[in-house]
């Protein structure tokens, strides 16, 4: 990655005060190592009349990989490849941005203890950044750049000179001049702006990102007109960061047209928010939606398959309408737990005739299983390897065939909103996949087309708007035509 900080100078100002502000001596060529490889600093050219600093930033690749451990989709066979292969170390983005505050610190900050004067002068500068990742065009970088001040010139690189008809790439060649900047001013616009139009981040965002976040654009981010895509993207589309960071930049416009305390109405803000009714756990919203459809379906005889320790067999227990519940699993140690929670020794004759807790593989076809209503497989098809679905298909839909199934899997695309799950990871370390809502969708379709079952979809949890639901669901109903051929 590589950026140049360029300005002129005059008699009374020469242009090497450059050196001064980013607190790096032009007649030296220096190295600084970061967490994800080396950021060298030199000077092109440094007289009273033209004054370039350059930062290239070196990546070590396998560093980057090695930083970011954890299992992430499964199924995707360039996943592994895609963690070495890709434009990290040559295009800028959140590792730029990270390089730049860490190396020009006390210039993002507009700190010269040699001359404090400095800082505060606006003086003209040029930056140019050779490849630059824009997901939205040059016509966003210019709606980001240009109500700050800057002259913005965004060249599309092509994707091939070689074959110009197969048309531009994503990314684009910036320079950006200005007149009437700080240095400051200049390098807290990039830290902001170059993971924003990148629209990645290499690290996991958590809440102090939202303090960076105001820190580097006070001046500028409250009343910038696409402050809104700024603070998502910032924030890698995080809904309760983002609505944070909102709230407290809608105070600092607020305070600054009425000379409001800022911190007053801040604390406000953070008490309300922490009064607000929580919401039940997506594991209780989750057996809740499925007691909802096991109802309307009116199934009496249920089938737990991977029922784990028995949360939703006891609350199936609790309701006198499923008069048979079966719950199986293939851990003996899980069914221990179970049985004891359901306190299976202590039940009534009558209560315990109604629950029974086998040991089997849901790969393997199951005579016992033959014959029920309603079949539910509540976050277990993700804990299987892919290959080994086929199979658990053929056991359920095939063999034992209740009339409903019930299907709940996460939604990856919504991981992107549990704060504490780290970018790329999946939710459960035993997790062998997790599906977007069309990669869902289009296993259910395909399974409910082989045998003979209608297939309808419900959220489980909030639906987002932008990236759905935390849960998912399918709902299999066994058409009758096939019902009555199978008996």
């Amino acid at each position: 990655m590589f950026l140049t900080i360029s300005t002129t100078g005059t008699d009374r100002r020469p242009a090497t005060d450059l050196g001064f502000l980013l607190h790096k001596h032009p007649d030296k060529a220096q190295a600084f190592s970061t967490s994800y490889g080396t950021a060298h600093v030199l000077y092109p050219e440094a007289t009273a009349e033209h004054c370039t600093a350059a930062l290239l930033l070196e990546v070590d690749t396998v560093a980057l990989v090695r930083r970011g451990k954890g299992k992430g989709r499964g199924g995707a066979p360039d996943a592994a490849l895609a963690q070495y292969v890709n434009d990290r170390p040559y295009a800028a983005s959140s590792l730029l941005a990270v390089a730049l505050s860490s190396v020009f610190s006390s210039a993002l900050h507009g700190v010269c203890r040699a001359r404090p004067e400095l800082p505060r002068q606006p003086r003209p500068l040029r930056i140019e950044v050779p490849a630059l990742p824009a997901r939205g065009g040059p016509a966003l970088v210019s709606r980001l750049f240009e109500p700050l001040g800057w002259t913005v010139t965004a060249d599309p690189v092509a994707l091939d000179t070689e074959f110009p008809a197969w048309g531009d790439s994503r990314y684009v060649r910036l320079v950006l001049e200005a007149g009437t900047l700080t240095l400051a001013e200049a390098l807290r616009h990039l830290y902001v702006l170059l993971p924003v139009l990148d629209d990645a981040k290499h690290y996991w965002v958590s809440s102090d990102e939202v303090d960076k976040l105001l820190r580097a654009g006070e001046g500028w981010l409250p009343g910038h007109p696409e402050q809104k895509l700024i603070t998502s993207r910032y924030l890698s589309r995080r809904w309760s960061l983002t609505r944070r960071a909102t709230e407290r930049l809608e105070l600092v416009r607020l305070a600054e047209a009425d000379d409001t305390d800022v911190e007053q109405l801040d604390n406000a803000v953070e008490a309300e928010t922490e009064a607000e009714e929580r919401p039940a756990p997506l594991a209780v919203q989750r057996r809740d939606a499925i007691l909802a459809e096991l109802r309307a379906s009116g199934a009496a005889r249920v089938l737990d398959l991977g029922c784990g320790q028995g949360q939703l067999v006891q609350e199936l227990l609790r309701d006198p309408s499923f008069t048979e519940i079966v719950g199986v699993d293939v851990s003996m140690r899980a069914l221990t737990i179970a049985s004891r929670r359901l306190r299976l020794d202590r039940m009534g004759e009558r209560q315990a005739a109604r629950v029974k807790l086998l040991q089997g593989s849901l790969a393997y076809s199951d005579k016992r299983l033959k014959g029920y209503d309603a079949a539910v497989l509540s976050e277990v098809i993700e804990h299987l390897d892919l290959p080994r679905l086929p199979a658990l298909e053929y056991a359920v839909f095939d063999v034992a065939r209740p009339r409903t199934v019930l299907v709940t899997t996460p939604n990856v695309e919504y991981n992107v909103r549990w704060e504490s799950l780290p970018a790329g990871h999946v939710r459960h370390g035993d997790h062998r996949f997790e599906w977007t809502r069309e990669e869902f969708r289009a296993w259910a379709g395909k399974v409910a087309a082989r045998h003979g079952y209608g297939v309808d979809f419900r959220p489980v949890g909030p639906d987002d708007p932008e990236v759905g639901p935390p849960t998912q669901m399918a709902v299999f109903t066994a058409h009758p035509v096939k019902e009555a051929k199978a008996a």
